[in-house]
């Protein structure tokens, strides 16, 4: 390809593309340039003279980086838009050296083979090595350099950007993480700014350099509730440190860091985090500088990219603004429903082709039913170590229930429950425990940790009797009020009893837990009778005819709500996580129970517990149209 070929493929003279290949065009129009040079590039135009004469295009950009760190994270961007553009790379590494430096420009500025200079100054020593480049004539641009802004990472904005994130959930007490590099004192200056934007007094005692004892100290005295760290690394160590110590993130410390966007994203821990826009950045660059040598640009626009969170997993409200949670003790298995038109019973045969499955017990009903009402929730319990408990944990994860006490049993499969359902709502079980038997009163004591900021303790006592009277005993010293479901037992003894702040047994089981000379007894006598063991309150749930309530202060029937029922397996552990709800949220007895006749209602609806159970928006939603002044 000659010169007289591309000016006839351009639609120019000869002459014309002659100015443009040896950089003497001041006088051709933008247009007629950048027609020239696409036909150029696209034919790959080459002189015949073998050595590349001072002023002739190469379509070669040198890029000098300051060190190999800044060349790993910024050069895949460059590659990229260079190519874009029909422009290749010369790399070189200055290794943080002035004299390394002072060579590499020497080597880029005299030889004539780059069309311009990407240059990322060491520092104040890079003085002299700029007026050599200026002397060059050669169009070039300096990046990550405080004397040009318009081309730096812009630390600053990150900070300030992940400091207002923990400004809008709530936070005040904001500390700063800091680790010594390039970016740590434009961070530092964007959170004093963003604190002081917000009318936040900054507190030297709350920056930090490393997860040390004295941020840990912080965190456990309530005197930091939020955290912005310069480096992923550093926050995944205290995320660790934090985790090691059975500190919870964010429910004790929420956390914000800076990210390489090179760094591959896992699954754990989703640390929230603003991506480094390392490639684009360095794409921005590679465009800057062929807009300046092809003269499209006569001023270089300010790098401003969008800042990509990524995962919300580490910010939420501060402690002080929590609901204190749930915890949750009890069975946890897989669910088969078996539906007929009618249940069997002794002497009879019944068959079916319907069938389904779903995770269940007590303990997942209830921790997934107050998750779905707002609530953070932690379970307690044992799984087996195989198929059905990875779906288990699937659903905890699904609903950000905590699962550091649910633990595998290698030698005991996960528990199991037979559901017979028949076609009009009624329900029979059968239950093989399997890992459920294996939790001890040692697991309990081991995870006394997950009692704190806890509200109400909810349990069932289908696992042993001594791990339900070790629960009780610990919710109650740790100052949590107790909720018990005493489901396939035939009695608690009186040291489990006395621990009991609301009991909530049906019909069939108040029966079995009162003594046998109180069988002929009326339900408040009966009421009476556990009362008078310690019991705080009594609820016996009824079905289709409400609950009775008797305690202190109250001795009274609550109707059941009309629903149509086709599966009643999960109306009593619906009733238990939104009683235990509205409690928490500060509802009065009588309106936590009128509100959990509604969510029993729901729950009846559908076949399986874990779909039918409501959530806050369409419980309260449905009960504004039909008793609003119950929600008031």
């Amino acid at each position: 390809m000659t010169i007289k070929e591309i000016a006839q493929l351009a639609g120019v003279s000869a002459s014309t593309v002659s100015k443009i290949i040896n950089n003497n065009d001041d006088s051709i129009s933008d247009a007629t340039r950048t027609r020239v040079l696409e036909v150029v590039k696209k034919y790959n135009y080459a002189p015949y003279s073998p050595s590349v004469r001072a002023g002739l295009r190469t379509f070669v950009l040198g890029v000098i980086f300051r060190s190999s760190m800044s060349m790993a994270r910024l050069v895949g961007g460059m590659t990229e838009r260079a190519g874009e553009a029909g422009y290749m790379l010369q790399i070189l590494n200055s290794r943080d050296d002035a004299e390394c430096e002072r060579k590499n420009l020497l080597l880029m500025t005299t030889t004539g083979q780059v069309d311009g200079i990407l240059w990322e100054p060491l520092g104040e020593e890079s003085a002299a090595a700029l007026e050599q480049l200026q002397h060059s004539r050669i169009p070039y641009i300096t990046f990550n350099d405080p004397h040009n802004p318009s081309c730096c990472l812009d630390y600053a904005r990150m900070a300030y950007r992940a400091t207002n994130l923990l400004i809008d959930a709530g936070h005040r007490e904001i500390g700063c993480l800091l680790t010594t590099g390039t970016r740590t004192a434009a961070f530092l200056e964007g959170y004093r700014q963003c604190l002081f934007d917000h009318q936040l007094l900054f507190d030297e005692d709350l920056i930090f350099q490393e997860a040390d004892e004295k941020l840990i100290h912080r965190i456990a005295a309530r005197t930091v509730s939020g955290l912005v760290s310069t480096h992923f690394a550093t926050a995944l160590k205290l995320y660790e440190k934090a985790l090691s110590l059975h500190y919870q993130i964010p429910y004790d410390v929420s956390l914000v860091s800076l990210k390489d966007d090179r760094r591959e994203q896992g699954d754990f821990p989703r640390i929230s985090s603003l991506s480094i826009p390392f490639g684009p950045f360095g794409a921005y660059l590679a465009g800057a500088l062929i807009d300046t040598i092809e003269k499209k640009e006569t001023e270089i626009r300010p790098f401003e990219p969008g800042l990509e969170l990524l995962s919300k997993g580490t910010v939420d409200i501060p402690f002080s603004m929590r609901t204190r949670k749930i915890t949750v003790i009890g069975s946890i298995n897989m669910d088969i429903y078996l539906t007929f038109p009618a249940l069997p019973h002794s002497g009879k045969t019944v068959s079916t082709a319907l069938t389904a499955s779903y995770p269940g017990g007590k303990g997942i009903n209830q921790a997934v039913g107050a998750a779905k009402l707002g609530h953070r929730v932690c379970l307690v319990g044992r799984v087996g170590n195989d198929v059905e408990s990875d779906q288990i944990y699937d659903t905890m994860k699904e609903y950000a229930i905590d699962c550091s006490g649910l633990m595998r049993s290698t030698n005991q499969a996960t528990g199991r429950a037979y559901i017979f359902v028949e076609e009009k709502g009624d329900s029979m079980i059968s239950i093989l425990s399997g890992a459920n038997l294996a939790l001890t009163p040692e697991d309990i004591e081991e995870n006394r940790y997950l009692f704190d900021h806890t509200g109400y303790c909810l349990i069932c006592t289908e696992i042993a009797l001594e791990v339900v009277r070790t629960a009780c005993r610990t919710a109650q010293a740790h100052g949590v009020k107790t909720i018990v479901k005493p489901s396939a037992c035939s009695g608690l003894g009186d040291d489990i009893l006395r621990h009991i702040d609301i009991l909530v047994p049906n019909l069939d089981e108040i029966y079995e837990i009162c003594p046998r000379e109180l069988f002929s007894s009326s339900l408040s006598e009966k009421a009476d009778y556990l009362l008078s063991k310690g019991v705080g309150l009594v609820i016996v749930t009824l079905g289709a005819e409400g609950c009775y309530v008797k305690g202190a202060g109250i001795d009274e029937r609550f109707p059941a709500m009309d629903f149509t029922p086709v599966d009643n397996t999960g109306a009593g552990d619906a009733f238990i996580c939104a009683l235990a709800s509205y409690l928490l949220y500060g509802y009065d007895l009588r309106r936590a129970i009128r509100i959990a006749g509604y969510a029993a209602g729901f729950c009846i609806t559908r076949q399986g517990v874990i779909p039918a159970l409501v959530d806050k928006a369409t419980l309260e939603s449905y009960i504004r149209q039909k008793e609003p002044g119950v929600l008031k």
